[in-house]
């Protein structure tokens, strides 16, 4: 494929599908995108540390090729678009991909990028694990407690982006339409949002956060909705997911109801324990009895809340991974915003795209240079050489740039 502005690297090979996986080459090329604001910052430092640990890890025998593409601010200045087409064409072509963040205007403007790509790329599960860093500062007593893993639905819900703004011509209609023909009373004056969640696109979600959980040895996939209220939309999720689990991982799992009745509150080995927990209750679960819940499975809008939720009882954002996975194709990304007033400073902490390239590492199989990095970032953090976000909780922490954290990681490995 010709690319107008990407320049494919003089070496690497193209990751290729074999019956239904990717099959990773030695010298794999990966697009990445650098992000908008702090995105140049803490991009320099993620490929050094990956660089150093794939170098370390397999000694010249492996290596990354990397291949910038655009998104964002960046983009748009080369092409004159936020998201152009030959990058959707890149993150196609070449499987797996990582990115910084990317700037979202607030109530207006374009819509998310971030957003756009899941969904045109139908990157459907996103993963976001949540675990803690010795030495890093939480408002938790035993935050070491917190070890989950969030698959979150990435396609559907309000994210699907079905809305008319108040006033607008076709929101009056709706609010008429909807008011005459069913009998409800909606305020004129409204804005109007539509939340699609199928069966199809639940039911690949459970899939793949059982598959998950069997891979992992993961003991529970509990599923958090809104049923109580919602319930043909969020209370057909969880029906779905249950049914996804009965009809195709019968085998493997155990109910709640069977837990009790059948096994007297004792998971069997070798089994996975699928329950389900109101939205609301699922904060406070995760506060008061973190080390009772695993593989949580949610709808969009959930899952963004209790995945930020979540990281900040660790850390905080700037120590949260993220993944978009499709059945093949994945997109690995910084958790968090652009923060333009740091932009270019070598300031903020780079662990979120740094712990995301770990799950690229480990999407690739590449298991021992995913290791080195998880070991030197506990390390950096527990020799209390860390960013100024962390560094102003730590006592006795000394303060060190972006490009020095990344530098320090890498002696830990």
């Amino acid at each position: 494929m010709n690319f107008q502005k990407i320049k494919i690297p003089a070496e690497g090979t193209k990751i290729k599908i074999v019956n239904g996986k990717p099959q990773i080459p030695d010298q794999p090329i990966i697009p990445y995108i650098e992000g908008d604001g702090i995105g140049r910052d803490i991009t320099r430092a993620m490929k050094t540390v990956v660089d150093d640990a794939v170098s370390k890890a397999y000694k010249g025998k492996r290596k990354i090729s990397w291949m910038e593409i655009f998104a964002g601010e960046k983009a748009n200045q080369l092409y004159g678009n936020y998201l152009p087409d030959e990058t959707i064409d890149a993150l196609k072509e070449y499987i797996i991909s990582i990115k910084g963040p990317l700037t979202t205007p607030v109530g207006q403007g374009f819509r998310s990028l971030n957003v756009s790509i899941r969904q045109i790329l139908d990157l459907y599960a996103c993963v976001r694990p949540v675990r803690y860093f010795s030495g890093t500062p939480s408002p938790l007593l035993r935050p070491d407690l917190m070890d989950i893993v969030l698959f979150r639905e990435n396609t559907e819900d309000v994210y699907a982006g079905i809305e008319w703004e108040a006033g607008s011509p076709d929101a009056n209609e709706i609010v008429r339409y909807i008011n005459q023909n069913y009998g409800f009373s909606i305020r004129e004056d409204s804005g109007i949002g539509i939340k699609p969640m199928s069966e199809f696109a639940s039911r690949r979600l459970m899939r793949k956060g059982i598959e998950y959980a069997i891979a992992n040895n993961r003991k529970s996939v509990t599923i958090v909705h809104k049923g109580n209220i919602m319930k043909f939309t969020e209370g057909a999720f969880n029906n779905w997911c249950k049914k996804e689990a009965a009809e195709n991982f019968r085998d493997w799992i155990v109910t709640e109801d069977e837990l009790y009745s059948m096994y007297d509150g004792k998971l069997p080995d070798g089994k996975i324990l699928v329950n389900d927990r109101i939205a609301d209750s699922m904060f406070q679960q995760l506060l008061l009895r973190p080390s009772e819940y695993d593989v949580l499975v949610t709808p969009n809008l959930n899952g963004d809340y209790l995945s930020d939720s979540a990281a900040a009882m660790v850390g905080g954002l700037g120590m949260a991974p993220g993944s978009n996975i499709g059945d093949y194709l994945a997109v690995f990304e910084a958790t968090h915003g652009t923060a333009p007033k740091y932009a270019d400073q070598d300031k903020v902490n780079p662990g979120s795209l740094i712990l995301s390239s770990v799950l690229m590492l480990r999407y690739m199989g590449w298991i021992e240079a995913a290791d080195m990095i998880e070991k030197g970032v506990g390390a950096a953090i527990t020799g209390k050489k860390v960013t100024y976000d962390l560094a102003r909780q730590i006592e006795n922490a000394v303060e060190v740039k972006t490009s020095e954290f990344a530098a320090e990681i890498c002696k830990n490995m």
